[in-house]
């Protein structure tokens, strides 16, 4: 799958995709999918702007798909391929280049979460990001994928920057079920630890705020967040002593 020559045909697809996903579909949307998050190129919007799979399938092109099929064992083995390219593009700061590889992904397999929280991530990076776009794509990872803890967390983190917003107590109470079925899947998810923290932050649990922060930094160093750590000390010393 990482051969040159494979790499080689996937930039030549990309490419062929660039120009065959200009037209615009019609968009019919069902019930679990959401609502077109930016204007703009439709290949560059979420899942095509909204669009079904088979519709997705459609944008991209009978050529581009043949010539898919031909250089991958299936699609779900070229989807897999395809949105991890997406989460380089990301750290690469192309988020263009990202957006074309997720929606490749959600195209030539569905059940990929990774496509969906790939372009949930995108769309959080964008300029006013929507909260509530955000959570549908997450949803729809959540849909395949219910275990996946980096979307649970995702989920999670997600809420409280709602509930931050709204300070509806019903956002804080399902910001933490997510946080806790995060750590349920994967116990050593440091990111989940630290969402955890902040939760009960809000919560006004602030020794089992800093028992998750502690956690999460066994686990990671990489998921303290220090802007946090001030908001928490200045409630309450951390009792471990470790941050003054």
């Amino acid at each position: 799958m990482n051969s040159p020559t494979r790499r080689g045909r996937a930039a030549l697809l990309l490419l062929a995709l660039g120009a065959a996903a200009q037209p615009a579909l019609a968009q019919k949307k069902g019930k679990n999918e959401p609502a077109p998050t930016a204007t703009g190129p439709q290949r560059l919007q979420p899942l095509f702007g909204g669009v079904s799979p088979a519709q997705a399938q459609q944008v991209i092109g009978a050529a581009v798909l043949a010539d898919i099929d031909r250089s991958f064992a299936s699609r779900p083995e070229a989807s897999r391929f395809f949105s991890q390219k997406g989460y380089e593009y990301l750290q690469e700061n192309q988020p263009d280049t990202a957006a074309v590889r997720f929606n490749l992904a959600y195209a030539l397999d569905p059940k990929n979460a990774d496509a969906y929280r790939g372009l949930a991530v995108l769309v959080s990076q964008r300029p006013n990001p929507s909260p509530e776009a955000i959570q549908a794509l997450l949803a729809q990872g959540l849909a395949v994928a219910p275990a996946d803890s980096r979307l649970l967390n995702d989920a999670a983190t997600n809420t409280l920057t709602r509930y931050e917003q709204t300070k509806k107590k019903k956002d804080l109470t399902l910001a933490a079920d997510y946080a806790q079925r995060a750590l349920a899947a994967d116990s050593t998810n440091a990111n989940a630890w630290q969402t955890s923290a902040r939760v009960k932050y809000f919560q006004e649990d602030y020794a089992g705020a800093w028992q998750a922060v502690h956690k999460g930094q066994s686990y990671s160093l990489g998921s303290l967040d220090f802007g946090f750590l001030t908001q928490l000390m200045a409630k309450a010393p951390d009792p471990d002593g470790k941050f003054k």
